[in-house]
């Protein structure tokens, strides 16, 4: 079983193509394509969000808390045999500052994981201590698939830090229903065809180029959650269902907590 863990400081833009096209030469002076975009091209990133019936776990990161934390299932292929292996991660963030801890899982383990706590295999140490993570985390919030998304992505690494990244991602579609890896009818696309999110993923400061290349295009941080975004779209047109219990366990409509 693999596992990474990210720390770093993430911001967020949103920008046209046609605003992209005009900074990328300059990027490109500092920065080179990440190894799988190859020959220049974007790679697809495949993710299942979880939460509770009651959306319980994005409400509480759309609120803008101090202390977040969301859980997902990653891969970078079509992934749908059982036996295939993906990425669950959980991810924090807390003044800004982001981290990202994750284990390579097989599919078929997915399910007894998230909904008995079984764990997954592991073959070292600090995996195992990551899966207990994940597992403190599915006890304290019963959670499920929530939403599926996928978009394409273009990512550079600085030249001199490695650690130093960009990405644009862009035809961002999401569905709330048919939880596997590729592409549904269901889904539905959430930004225009000319946009991207382009986010900037530093450990320290950020170079003195790239913030004068901020400013002379007018390029302001601009908070974006790629599961927020169909939340609050959702929130707005009503579309939301939520689950309510009385002291006994029954479910009721809301109109029990009125009196």
């Amino acid at each position: 079983m693999a596992i990474a863990t990210f720390k770093r400081y993430e911001k967020k833009y949103m920008i046209t193509k046609e605003k992209l096209d005009e900074i990328m030469p300059t990027l490109l002076e500092h920065m080179e394509l990440d190894p799988f975009c190859i020959g220049g091209n974007e790679y697809r990133i495949y993710s299942i969000y979880y939460d509770t019936d009651n959306h319980d776990v994005i409400r509480q990161n759309s609120s803008k808390p101090v202390y977040k934390e969301k859980m997902r299932i990653r891969s970078y292929y079509d992934r749908k045999d059982p036996d295939d292996k993906v990425f669950m991660e959980i991810k924090k963030k807390s003044e800004g500052v982001g981290n990202k801890r994750r284990i390579k899982i097989k599919i078929k383990e997915i399910e007894p994981f998230v909904n008995d706590g079984v764990l997954p295999e592991t073959k070292d140490y600090l995996s195992t201590q990551v899966a207990k993570e994940l597992q403190y985390f599915l006890k304290m919030n019963k959670v499920h698939p929530a939403l599926y998304v996928q978009y394409d992505r273009l990512a550079l690494f600085g030249k001199e830090d490695k650690n130093f990244r960009m990405t644009f991602d862009r035809n961002l579609r999401t569905r709330r229903s048919h939880f596997v890896l590729g592409e549904s009818e269901a889904d539905e696309f959430l930004l225009p065809d000319n946009t991207y999110i382009m986010e900037i993923k530093i450990l320290g400061a950020m170079p003195l180029w790239l913030s004068k290349l901020l400013s002379e295009y007018e390029l302001y941080s601009h908070g974006f959650s790629k599961y927020g975004a169909r939340f609050k779209k959702e929130a707005q047109e009503h579309k939301l269902i939520y689950h309510f219990e009385d002291a006994d366990g029954n479910e009721v409509d809301f109109d029990y907590f009125k009196d």
